[in-house]
């Protein structure tokens, strides 16, 4: 099989030839600058590259068509046009991280030092504008500054916390008429897709570090506290934006037809290390609504299958997820309470694709020894990957530290899951 048709077979709860595997195709299942870095030199020896960070928000690194040619990776991916802090994917420039790797940003990609010696990064690179986030001394990504204008309650408007949101317009297009192009030459890959507009509520992006002045509600605490002092607003936000994303759904459908087999379409969190994040009857009335309509939209008009990323315990929301239309749950964060893989695998594995979970970012990956790597990710694999439904990912993305031996262990792991 190659890597499209194994996704295939994974995606229709058939046992491919060998566990299909995502490694770079989305802003949640991607490797830092600085790991792929230490990988890409070990496979190709030391040539001088500089690897592209293609998501600077958390300096997730590119895996090119040579590096992936090299390991067992199965999938590739499009984002949206523009990155969390607004920049574009092009007029790359060199740039040099605490930890010393030297890698490539975008031209948009602006610093200035910060006082306690790390860095503030600015929406579309604007210095100019107030900083929107900020990378702390010998820190690895960064973390949204909170820019929250004097909030009045008898002035609130819904369209301040749309102005993120729009119909795709010609520059929309042209950028994603280069990427079918690269999805067409790229056939024999599985073919992924980060569906602009249709998360709700995420609050990586609530802060809106791509805006210069955000307005509206945009102190995370403040969001999280109108979900239930101010449901009215959030609900008319999430109206508003659903219908936007409706049309854009049906222009990006229309555009790739079969090219694309699967769609990101939200990365909120509704979970944490020990239970939900939001009760069941919040998640009912505040998303589930507005899930359902985007995924049924998909499940109409195309063949592509649609993936929701939550990070934490889910267990409790799993039937509601299903019943909402979604076919993939990443990460599958196996160390947060209630997510047992086994459980998971017997209750929801006829329904769901887990895409992710191979091995846990928050202590195996990172700190084991490449022997607990290995061990760790074939246990996840026999799992999770009986007749098919599973996408090999570590949970959640690789972080900058992690040592190549622990990511070679992982790589062979997977290889000899093959048999």
């Amino acid at each position: 099989m190659n890597g499209r048709q194994r996704l295939a077979a994974s995606l229709a709860h058939r046992s491919p030839d060998r566990v299909a595997v995502d490694f770079g195709a989305s802003f949640v299942t991607g490797i830092h600058v600085s790991a792929v870095n230490r990988l890409r030199r070990h496979l190709l020896g030391d040539t001088g590259h500089r690897v592209r960070v293609i998501e600077p928000y958390q300096m997730l690194g590119e895996i090119d068509d040579e590096l992936r040619s090299l390991l067992p990776v199965d999938v590739i991916g499009v984002p949206a046009r523009k990155s969390i802090f607004g920049t574009e994917a092009c007029d790359w420039k060199p740039f040099t991280l605490f930890d010393g790797t030297e890698c490539l940003v975008p031209g948009q990609f602006n610093v200035t030092p910060a006082a306690d010696g790390g860095w503030h990064i600015y929406p579309e690179g604007d210095t100019s504008a107030p900083a929107s986030a900020h990378m702390p001394k010998g820190g690895y990504f960064f973390d949204s500054i909170i820019r929250q204008p004097p909030i009045d309650e008898d002035r609130l408007d819904p369209s301040d916390n749309l102005e993120e949101f729009g119909l795709l317009d010609a520059r929309d297009m042209a950028f994603y008429s280069a990427q079918k192009r690269w999805f067409e030459e790229h056939g024999d890959l599985g073919a992924l897709l980060v569906i602009p507009g249709a998360a709700f509520g995420d609050i990586a992006l609530v802060p809106a570090p791509f805006l210069k002045n955000p307005r509206g509600i945009r102190d995370i605490e403040e969001w999280y506290v109108s979900t239930v002092t101010r449901q009215d607003y959030i609900l008319e936000v999430f109206e508003r934006q659903c219908a936007i994303a409706e049309r854009n759904l049906a222009t990006l459908i229309d555009f790739f037809g079969d090219l694309v087999q699967v769609a990101v379409m939200t990365g909120t969190d509704f979970g944490t290390q020990r239970g939900p994040f939001i009760s069941l009857g919040a998640y009912r009335t505040l998303y589930k609504p507005f899930h359902r309509r985007l995924n049924e939209i998909i499940h109409r008009g195309s063949s592509w299958r649609t993936f929701i990323h939550s990070c934490g315990d889910v267990y409790p929301l799993m039937p509601d997820f299903i019943e909402a239309g979604f076919d993939i749950l990443n990460p599958v964060q196996c160390s947060a309470a209630e997510m047992d893989p086994v459980r998971l695998k017997r209750e929801f594995g006829r329904d769901v694709t887990f895409w992710g979970g191979g091995i846990d970012t928050q202590h195996t990956l990172p700190f084991g020894t490449p022997d607990e790597v290995y061990r760790q990710c074939r246990e996840r694999i026999d799992i999770l990957a009986g007749d098919g439904g599973f996408v090999f990912n570590a949970i959640h993305n690789v972080q900058g530290p992690t040592s190549l031996e622990n990511m070679l262990a992982m790589l062979r792991a997977i290889r000899d899951s093959a048999g």
